[in-house]
């Protein structure tokens, strides 16, 4: 006699389903983004990111005690200057706005784990994330200005570097830099598959990012390519990455899946500002409950993604704590 397969006699109770679950999700794996801003008594929220701020360095404190209170270990910071140029030199000033919050977190705990976002696109007049002349990013030039941009954050204490420019061979020259200048336990994150996106225009009005001509898609990844990824994957890991990244993550979890696949590396996901602008809108119009956003982590996790950077940590911590 044959045997009707049931496998719904594993869905039956939440706790058969509890103990059966596959996939998971903890507050030591969410990584908080923060936008620090120069001035004073600054806490501002963003009109593009609903719950999310702007902060001047002397509000920091009040937001780093409030992570720590819902387990939140980790943030990754993005400055944005007062002042730009056409090399974004404030971006490697010793007492830029990155590098004041970074030694202001530190003050506040030693422990705390701050990444450190590293481009030039909130720092440039072009507002190109490298050396622009005659409309294209010059990357062997844009390289030098990374590093030095990298081994500022070093210096004022960042535990990891996470280059965003997208610039070939670009975690190889800041691995050699920091080494040289003694800072060979600061670890790199690199955006290895970072698509050229229309997922980040809350953040480039957030952080004032938007280029002033053009776009990035001589140097940001091609959506449609795939195998493209992995080459990049590869060239990071040869260069020293200690960890990779995938950006954005809804529209590019077969990219996540593929990395996880190929790739013995901690994988990171960035749930971008775009994706978490949809769904908040979503769920805060009633169109969706609020359900969705935990499912949706869910599904980065499932992915292949172990850690992820997004706007809704807060949200999922005290999620997480219920």
């Amino acid at each position: 006699m044959d045997i009707m397969q049931r496998p719904r006699r594993l869905r039956k109770t939440q706790i058969i389903r509890d103990m059966v679950r596959e996939t998971s999700l903890s507050v030591k794996e969410l990584i908080y983004p923060m936008f620090i801003v120069e001035g004073e008594n600054i806490k501002k929220e963003i009109s593009s990111l609903k719950d999310c701020y702007h902060y001047s360095v002397d509000k920091i404190e009040d937001e780093i005690n409030e992570l720590k209170s819902l387990g939140i270990c980790a943030v990754i910071l993005f400055g944005i200057p007062s002042y730009k140029d056409e090399c974004g030199s404030s971006a490697y000033d010793e007492n830029g706005i990155v590098q004041r919050a970074v030694k202001k977190i530190k003050e506040i705990d030693e422990n705390f784990y701050v990444i450190t976002d590293v481009c030039m696109c909130q720092y440039t007049s072009h507002g190109h994330c490298g050396i622009l002349k005659e409309g294209y990013v010059q990357n062997d030039e844009t390289l030098e200005y990374i590093a030095k941009i990298a081994l500022s954050h070093a210096k004022a204490g960042a535990d990891m570097v996470a280059p965003s420019d997208m610039m070939d061979a670009r975690v190889g020259k800041i691995r050699k830099c920091l080494d040289e200048n003694n800072y060979e336990n600061v670890a790199i994150l690199s955006y290895t598959a970072k698509y050229a996106s229309s997922y980040y225009g809350p953040f480039r009005q957030a952080a004032s990012s938007a280029p002033s001509s053009g776009d990035r898609k001589s140097y940001q990844m091609d959506y449609h390519n795939s195998k493209e990824a992995l080459r990049e994957a590869y060239l990071d890991i040869k260069e020293g990455a200690d960890m990779i990244m995938v950006k954005p993550a809804l529209a590019y979890l077969d990219i996540i899946r593929m990395f996880k696949e190929k790739c013995d590396m901690p994988l990171v996901a960035y749930n971008v500002s775009g994706e978490y602008s949809m769904l908040k809108n979503a769920v805060d119009s009633g169109i969706m409950k609020e359900d969705v956003i935990y499912e949706t982590m869910i599904a980065i996790k499932r992915a292949g993604a172990d850690l992820i950077i997004t706007y809704f940590a807060k949200y999922l911590a005290e999620l997480l704590k219920k």
